[in-house]
């Protein structure tokens, strides 16, 4: 009971990762209606920013909590405004290829940079031990990692459900083509939106780097993993990134400790399912299927 107890947690702490970067990309892609390959590698720079911010400028986690995922709005702006934004009018594919190109260009970037074998970064401080519960011992920072997640996912919920800002972004992510003809500017929140769904991937870097190897590739299974989620939960669904990204993590987790060499093929078999019975995901909209 008390393994069961751990790989729950550490599922849990998994599927925050997945939780946070796939709100992002379900924003992205029910605003924008672009599927943005390059979110693996945005997650990527969250984990290498941070460990840089650390060696080179001693800015530790607490800070880089709030300073990477600023960076990463920056970075997610300048990204539409020079890139994305231009393939807009053209088929989804156009933008598909642009964020797979921008991934290599980002992961070979890191490498020649930084190389291949990792960046170091250690656990903060104070959250480096461990805690029992009965018979079981959690990591401290696996409790603080979950119990993050799910503080900034509900956050978010609450600021797209009960600010005027937030409906109209959301009203923009479920219903565009209605939103529009009740006279609102879409138009007028692509880029700050865009920008949104790519500092939420870069906190779940940071979230992430004190306990997973910091390296060019860490974003590459990150994204095929992260469309399965956004594929279970349906796509452009806020409510569904958030339940199939904690889903997936427990079903990764459990997958490891009791069929490790099944582990990645359950994720999928799960996400096949899915699609079978309910082709729009678990909350997505009949017209996205």
């Amino acid at each position: 009971m008390s393994e069961f107890i751990q790989y729950t947690l550490q599922g849990l702490a998994a599927g925050g990762f997945y939780a946070l970067s796939a709100l992002g990309l379900a924003v992205i892609f029910g605003v924008l209606g672009v599927v943005n390959f390059s979110h693996g590698a945005c997650y990527m720079f969250g984990a290498v920013i941070s460990a840089v911010l650390l060696a080179e400028l001693n800015v530790g986690f607490w800070v880089a909590l709030v300073v990477v995922p600023i960076l990463m709005f920056g970075f997610g702006v300048l990204m539409e405004r020079l890139l994305v934004r231009w393939l807009l009018a053209l088929d989804p594919l156009y933008n598909f290829l642009l964020t797979f190109g921008l991934t290599l260009v980002m992961v070979e970037a890191v490498k020649q940079r930084y190389g291949v074998s990792g960046l170091p970064y250690e656990v903060p401080a104070g959250l480096g031990g461990q805690v029992s519960i009965g018979s079981a011992n959690l990591s401290t920072y696996a409790i603080f990692a979950c119990l993050f997640s799910v503080v900034v996912c509900v956050a978010v919920g609450l600021l797209l459900t009960k600010t005027r800002i937030g409906m109209i972004v959301r009203a923009s992510t479920e219903a565009p083509e209605r939103t529009r003809a009740l006279g609102i500017n879409v138009g007028r929140w692509v880029t700050p939106v865009f920008g949104f769904g790519i500092a939420l991937a870069g906190l779940a870097g940071v979230l992430a780097a004190p306990t997973r190897a910091i390296t060019a590739e860490m974003g590459s299974n990150f994204i095929i993993i992260l469309f399965a989620v956004v594929v279970i939960g349906g796509l452009g669904s806020i409510l569904g990134a958030v339940v199939a990204g904690f889903l997936v993590g427990l079903v990764e987790a459990y997958g490891i400790a009791y069929a490790p060499t099944y582990a990645q093929i359950v994720i999928f078999v799960l996400m096949a399912l899915v699609v079978l019975v309910r082709p729009s995901g678990l909350f997505g909209r009949e017209e996205v299927a």
